[in-house]
C-alpha cells in the first residue's frame, strides 16, 4: 500500500512573457513621469526667455546696485 498523496506546490521558473510585460509597464510609467518633468522644465525655460525678450526681466544688475557692493580704496580707508 502506498501512502496518501499530498499535493505539493511545484516551483516554476519565472515566466518570460510576464517578466517582459512587467518590465515594459514599469519602463513606460517611469518614462512618462520623466517626460512630464521635462515638459515642465521646458515650459519654465520658455517663459523665462519670453519675459527676457519682452524686457520685463533682466539678467544684468543695475549699475547703482552694483556700485553699492564694491568699495574703492578711499572708502575702505574712511571706515
Amino acid at each position: 500500500m502506498s501512502g496518501p498523496r499530498i499535493a505539493h506546490a511545484t516551483l516554476k521558473g519565472p515566466s518570460v512573457v510576464k517578466e517582459i510585460c512587467m518590465g515594459l509597464a514599469v519602463a513606460i510609467s517611469v518614462a512618462s513621469f520623466w517626460k512630464m518633468h521635462q515638459w515642465n522644465e521646458q515650459r519654465k525655460t520658455r517663459a523665462f526667455y519670453d519675459l527676457l525678450e519682452k524686457g520685463e526681466i533682466s539678467v544684468v544688475a543695475e549699475e547703482e546696485s552694483c556700485l553699492n557692493y564694491f568699495l574703492t580704496a578711499a572708502q575702505i580707508q574712511i571706515f
